[in-house]
């Protein structure tokens, strides 16, 4: 039985809204202004904040389950608005010192990020000095901070994966997000020129997914922190796939329900293939939600028994989400197909939901063929490959 969710209920109550602007963070390549100030009136961007902050420390299958119902309203929205919600859950892995820089005077204060390491840095007295064209950093435009990846050699040469943390006062925003899906989720280019940052905003990637992380002991009694970072960042993709498949499916019945055929006006919902067709996205939309709360669950279950995961369970989960969008794709792809010429119009939900549900499966996180290897190297005893993400 699924526990009550407190937070969806609010998120319920604007979703016509936020529903109504999605084809105004098209025009706009951003996410409109009051689409955020409805989801901070709610507090969803508190979801991953300490208590200790003022924020709410909620389960991911409760954080997931918001961000689908959110996608399938807007996507563009549940993109970005994901992405920084759970920077928070990053955040609360650095030194106190770094999180009253970044909640001290603000506890609604949110992070983008361009985590691939594009930029470049020279070491110097108390940090580094970093400088970068930042790109894909989604809903930069309503962000306080950013986080950034680099490669930081260490004391024997080696290049470790690292993030560094810049307020927004210290970059400047790129306009140059023109995409074919996913337009409003202002995914631009942050430009970073020779930013020092001092060291306590700075942390290796291996330390949050290993519980070696600076802020490890400041909330001991925490449900959430004790966790890997990445499938907390990640875990969005994947809810806003199925959240795109599960609104696709409800705007594929209304369509084909009263859809006569142009040149005969033989009742669509009658012919079999539409059945067919509505009958197995459903079922394969159904498996996905299953396949993902299970493994929501698990990560919500590891998280309260402070127990990090091993590398064969990492594994399933990175694989898990992947596979579960390619499924959500398969589902629409299924049912775009059959929905006529008048779906192409750009005013159509239905043309706006496929573009959507295909770019879940773009990221370099969701990318199948990607984790096939992971996980196929896994069962078959095989180190893992640097090359994969």
């Amino acid at each position: 039985m699924k526990q009550e969710n407190p937070m969806l209920e609010k998120l319920k109550e604007i979703l016509p809204a936020i529903r109504a602007n999605a084809n105004k963070a098209i025009e706009l390549r951003r996410v409109p202004d009051e689409n955020i100030e409805m989801l901070h009136g709610i507090g969803l961007n508190r979801a991953f904040l300490p208590k200790a902050y003022g924020g709410l420390e909620i389960s991911l299958p409760e954080f997931t389950d918001c961000i689908a119902a959110l996608a399938g309203a807007c996507c563009s929205t549940a993109w970005a608005y994901s992405l920084l919600c759970t920077h928070n859950h990053q955040m609360a892995m650095y030194n106190k010192q770094a999180q009253e820089e970044f909640w001290g005077d603000n506890p609604d204060a949110v992070a983008s990020s361009s985590i691939a390491p594009f930029g470049k840095h020279e070491e110097t007295e108390g940090g580094i000095i970093f400088t970068g064209d930042m790109k894909w950093s989604s809903g930069v435009d309503h962000a306080d901070w950013i986080i950034v990846g680099f490669l930081r050699p260490n004391e024997s040469g080696e290049k470790v994966y690292s993030f560094a943390v810049i307020p927004r006062s210290e970059f400047t925003i790129i306009d140059d997000w023109y995409s074919v899906g996913m337009q409003g989720s202002g995914t631009k280019t942050a430009r970073i020129e020779g930013v020092f940052v001092p060291e306590h905003r700075i942390q290796a990637a291996a330390d949050m997914m290993e519980g070696r992380h600076a802020g490890r002991d400041l909330y001991p009694d925490s449900k959430i922190y004790h966790t890997p970072y990445r499938p907390y960042f990640a875990c969005g993709f994947a809810a806003m796939s199925l959240g795109v498949a599960e609104r696709m499916l409800e705007v594929y019945k209304e369509l084909t329900q009263n859809r006569v055929r142009a040149y005969t006006g033989a009742q669509v919902r009658e012919s079999i293939p539409p059945i067919l067709r509505i009958a197995e996205s459903y079922q394969q939309v159904a498996a996905a939600r299953a396949y993902l709360e299970k493994t929501w669950e698990e990560h919500k279950e590891y998280g309260e028994r402070h127990e990090y995961p091993t590398r064969y369970v990492l594994a399933h989960w990175r694989t898990n989400q992947a596979y579960a969008i390619k499924m959500c794709v398969e589902a629409v792809n299924r049912l775009w197909a059959v929905m006529g010429a008048s779906n192409w119009y750009e005013d159509r939900e239905s043309q706006r939901l496929w573009h959507e549900s295909n770019m879940t499966a773009a990221h370099a996180y969701t990318d199948y063929d990607v984790c096939a290897q992971i996980l196929g190297r896994e069962l078959l005893g095989l180190e893992p490959d640097p090359s994969l993400l």
